[in-house]
């Protein structure tokens, strides 16, 4: 069997051999032999398990990426997978938000966004539901300054307006990038200057942020697959001769005999 040096995987994957040893005591690569010296042997699955981890951190970060690793180890291919895809239809989503905030500031007079009407004075409610977001999540926006919505004179309510589902999504798009919130403060009151061209901008590098994600999550899921190869979870010679159109063909037959 071939194994592998610290160094060698290290130089690699542009880390440092500590870098291994923190991954190994997390619990999200198995745990090496060792040499009648101690040294570690690392093997060509453990390649594989540094590999993946590298490239799902950049997509899916360490928490999910972690919880896949811990899955991948007990075999529990299903489970890891459709974290995966949650985490996918997750950005999926993102993306959705991103377009329908460059939508509205490119198209300040849109009567509806994602059919659903904009009214000229909105409840937090009625916000939250065409923005997609928690009415929780206005309220602390409002109470870290980033929107100021009006109030009713008759009860005092919240009433908001199309400008202020701009800056709830913009908030939106914004929240997950790297963006402080003093900068996003500027951005967001911008729109109530109506100077909108730096919030498209933004939204623009937002969604360019988004594409990037989205490429460095299937350069992970394909590393992801290859660790399953690897660890003899998925047989790719089953995929290759059309495992699924087989069983399709097994399982029709005997309802057209009959």
């Amino acid at each position: 069997m071939r194994y592998y040096k610290p160094i060698e995987i290290a130089r690699e994957l542009y880390i440092s051999t500590s870098a291994l040893r923190h991954y190994e005591s997390w619990g999200i690569v198995p745990a090496p032999e060792r040499s009648d010296k101690g040294y570690r042997l690392y093997t060509k699955l453990h390649l594989a398990y540094f590999r993946c981890l590298r490239a799902m951190f950049a997509g899916f970060g360490t928490s999910v990426t972690c919880d896949v690793l811990r899955n991948i180890q007990k075999s529990e291919l299903d489970e890891a997978f459709w974290l995966v895809n949650q985490q996918q239809a997750n950005l999926h989503h993102d993306k959705r938000i991103a377009e329908q905030t460059l939508e509205l500031l490119q198209r300040p007079d849109l009567p509806q966004l994602a059919n659903k009407k904009l009214k000229s004075r909105m409840t937090i409610g009625e916000a939250a539901a065409i923005a997609e977001v928690q009415p929780s999540a206005i309220r602390h926006w409002e109470k870290e300054g980033l929107i100021v919505p009006e109030r009713a004179p008759e009860n005092g309510y919240r009433l908001f307006t199309p400008t202020h589902i701009r800056q709830i999504l913009l908030i939106r798009t914004l929240r997950k990038t790297v963006y402080v919130l003093e900068n996003m403060k500027e951005i967001v009151q911008s729109i109530e200057q109506h100077n909108l061209e730096k919030a498209k901008q933004i939204t623009l590098e937002a969604l360019s942020s988004i594409h990037d994600r989205s490429r460095r999550q299937f350069y992970g899921v394909h590393q992801l697959v290859e660790l399953c190869i690897e660890a003899g979870l998925i047989d790719p010679k089953e995929y290759d001769k059309g495992l699924w159109y087989d069983y399709y063909n097994q399982t029709k037959q005997p309802s057209e005999e009959t």
